[in-house]
């Protein structure tokens, strides 16, 4: 029993603060995966005595494979309301692949210090595009031809499966930027979520696991985190979605934004202190 509580309560902890935290913003904020998950997975680790780069490649494993039945719920919601674009996922698909093949290679023969610097920057990069650009034009008026559409799938794909988020993080802004249809881009991005979580959760379960890893691990994935993480997040986002009823919606986006600023500022001191 001793050698439980030692070993077991500071993962099975984390994980529960995790989920916690998770569903609640995803609920009040209107956003989900793991923009919200790995930030708060990776200091939460960090504060059970897990190094910071095992902390952000554990965070990212783990994230991914969330994703993976949360993108599935998702899409299903919006293909009933007719918001994914087939013919764009049928052009996008291969490129997006190619660009989550190479990501994860990268992220894992990379040091975690990397990814987590990355994180740090497209998290800035996103707050700074809610915080400046809510209601800015679009740079262009419409998608460009096959070969950017390749590179902006490929992009996607590479940026969001070495952070361990879906699709909707990167993709609903570039979409948005070439004036595509709002709730289309949210809808479409969904099953961009599938498209990267499924390889990326394989590559990291196959991944060795670092030493310093918490209990419960199969390669870069937290087993235990994986099953407290998704039905607290089920569970408490509508309580997250109660709390922002009754609150400012442009509000609620800057609070996100700041949210954003100081856990990617964070990880960017934290990889620079180093």
């Amino acid at each position: 029993m001793n050698e439980f509580l030692s070993q077991w309560l500071p993962t099975m902890i984390a994980m529960v603060i995790t989920g916690a935290f998770a569903g609640i913003l995803a609920g009040l904020l209107g956003v989900g995966g793991g923009i919200v998950i790995v930030p708060v997975l990776y200091f939460v680790l960090q504060s059970f005595g897990v190094g910071p780069a095992t902390a952000m490649l554990v965070a990212t494993g783990t994230s991914l494979l969330v994703i993976v039945p949360t993108s599935i719920s998702s899409m299903r919601a919006h293909h009933k309301r007719g918001n994914v674009d087939w013919a764009l996922i049928k052009r996008w698909w291969p490129f997006m692949v190619v660009g989550v093949i190479a990501g994860s290679t990268f992220a894992l023969h990379a040091k975690g210090e990397v990814t987590s610097a990355i994180f740090g920057v497209v998290a800035l990069l996103v707050a700074a595009n809610m915080l400046f650009r809510a209601k800015a034009a679009p740079i262009a008026q419409q998608l460009p031809g096959m070969a950017g559409q390749g590179a902006m799938a490929s992009g996607i794909g590479f940026f969001s499966v070495m952070m361990g988020v879906g699709g909707g993080t990167i993709g609903v802004p570039l979409l948005n930027a070439c004036n595509y249809p709002p709730h289309r881009a949210v809808g479409t991005a969904s099953f961009f979520g599938l498209l990267i979580s499924v390889p990326g959760a394989l590559a990291m379960l196959l991944a060795q696991t670092p030493a310093d890893a918490p209990q419960g691990m199969i390669g870069m994935v937290n087993l235990p985190g994986f099953l407290l993480i998704v039905p607290l997040t089920v569970l408490l986002a509508p309580v997250g979605a109660w709390i922002g009823s009754k609150l400012d919606a442009v509000m609620l986006k800057r609070v996100f934004a700041v949210f954003l600023c100081i856990s990617g500022g964070r990880m960017l001191m934290q990889v620079l202190g180093s």
